[in-house]
């Protein structure tokens, strides 16, 4: 069975790009209420999201088309369109999309007029859309990382098909491009916050990681389109922004502008109205001086920084292509703390990297003691395919790396308890998110250190900013009262 593939970028600016996706909008919802008739029904949209908070952002962007268009949002998979936005971090991910996946083509057997669509990170890899083809028939759409925007024009297209009862699916993977199209309908999870791209891509290459390979080189939003945004959000009832990028700290890099992530963040503070700036990724590598002194200034910036290590071992992080030491990292540690000494400091810890010995594990859990971090994601090292470092021998066995990574994960559980401790009695200004799953008398909030506390309290005080005194410690969490 053929597949209809479209892969060639047009040549229109972003602005005119963004136009015309307007236009399919427009298009796609006469198209639906075809659709609508067929199955009987108001038509349902389920959008499940693996990975990243840029994915997470991806899919604030994809369900508010949807909704544009004229489905509910459910997120129920039994839905009549169900789109996977997929990662390809680890193996694992891709693993974990083919099961899913198995069980929509069984629904679909139930109900032919089921749409299923695949986009991310995963769909760049030309084995995994091979494997589809050959093993997965029932597919509708494949998209990938760059051409996101041209969601609307693609559901039109695959609307089309199925009113018409044409089988093929539609194919549209580009390599890369050098277009920025925003602006375009979003469907927030949250009213109060939402995140921001400021950039996309990433330049590092470091050898266990296929983020460059599928999201591709780095190229940043012009600093007006994204205070642009960020106003609009503001309006919109926004009082917290995540600002966005695998790696924001080389923000403006190839820009015809004078700008920084430093002067960035600047611009972004002077929006009236905002309350609370947060961003992620920052590469150890590219965090300035100019930086720190802009956070250590700023009375909206989060005390909070995610900061990846990966390893503690100088030798182990050149194999890594880290581009920095143990040295570096801890001087750059020393440089946060004296500047902004109540700074939370987060990280990434990878376990067992190909090469790693029982010593390089032992400096790694010596760096977390050193450090003193608020919290880890700690993980054992997952072979990806199509990166440097699948190639390299593992010295290590299974119950070696096993052993390591609970010895890590030990020491990074007693220093956030401990860290988190030291905060029994004080005030702390937090942002209700929402009503506590265990208790509908209490609500969940967030600390500018990204800590969470629980207090009571109801759905009233959702998206808004309140004193809360911490009084019981658990852990990693707070047990609060209102002040």
């Amino acid at each position: 069975m053929p597949e209809i593939i479209k892969t060639n970028e047009n040549a229109i600016s972003s602005e005119q790009e963004k136009e015309l996706q307007l236009e399919y909008i427009k298009k796609a919802a006469l198209l639906l209420s075809s659709y609508e008739k067929m199955i009987g029904h108001k038509p349902t949209a389920c959008v499940t999201t693996f990975g990243c908070q840029m994915n997470a952002r991806d899919s604030e962007k994809l369900l508010g088309i949807l909704y544009k268009v004229g489905f509910t949002e459910t997120e129920d998979e039994n839905a009549d369109f169900v789109l996977y936005n997929t990662c390809t971090v680890r193996d694992n991910a891709n693993k974990r999309v083919y099961g899913r996946l198995g069980t929509l083509l069984g629904m679909k057997k139930r109900n032919p007029y089921k749409i299923i669509t695949l986009c991310g990170c995963m769909m760049q890899e030309q084995s995994v859309i091979e494997n589809i083809q050959t093993s997965y028939r029932g597919v509708n759409l494949i998209f990938g990382t760059h051409n996101i925007y041209k969601f609307a024009e693609l559901l039109f297209h695959t609307l089309e098909n199925v009113i018409n009862n044409v089988k093929d699916i539609i194919i549209d993977i580009w390599k890369d491009t050098d277009k920025i199209v925003e602006a375009l309908p979003v469907r927030r999870k949250y009213p109060f916050k939402s995140g921001v791209n400021i950039m996309f891509g990433c330049n590092n290459f470091c050898t266990y990681c296929i983020v460059p390979y599928v999201r591709g080189r780095e190229r940043s939003r012009s600093s007006k389109e994204i205070i642009d945004e960020i106003k609009d959000l503001v309006k919109d009832g926004v009082v917290e922004v995540m600002l966005l990028g695998q790696n924001v700290n080389s923000y403006g890099k190839g820009l015809e502008e004078d700008i920084t992530f430093a002067k960035l963040l600047q611009k972004v503070e002077e929006i009236e109205g905002l309350k609370r700036i947060r961003f992620m990724t920052s590469h150890p590598k590219d965090l300035s001086d100019e930086l720190i002194e802009v956070m250590k200034n700023s009375k909206k910036i989060c005390r909070h920084l995610h900061l990846p290590a990966q390893s503690g071992s100088s030798r182990v992080l050149k194999a890594m292509n880290r581009k920095y030491t143990r040295e570096d990292y801890l001087a750059l540690v020393r440089k946060l703390r004296d500047a902004m000494p109540d700074l939370a400091l987060t990280t990434d810890l990878i376990i067992g990297f190909p090469g790693e010995t029982m010593e390089d594990i032992d400096m790694t859990a010596s760096l977390v003691d050193e450090v003193g971090y608020d919290n880890a994601f700690t993980f054992i090292y997952s072979r990806r395919t199509g990166t440097p470092a699948a190639s390299m021998p593992q010295v290590l066995t299974d119950e070696e790396i096993q052993k390591g990574f609970d010895k890590v994960l030990e020491r990074v559980q007693e220093n956030a308890r401990k860290r988190t401790a030291g905060l029994e009695g004080t005030e702390a200004e937090v942002l209700v998110e929402e009503v506590n799953h265990q208790d509908e008398t209490f609500v969940t909030g967030r600390m500018s250190n990204n800590l969470l506390v629980h207090f009571k309290g109801d759905k009233n005080l959702i998206g808004t900013l309140v004193n809360v005194k911490l009084s019981e410690n658990k852990g990693f969490y707070y047990i609060g009262e209102m002040i």
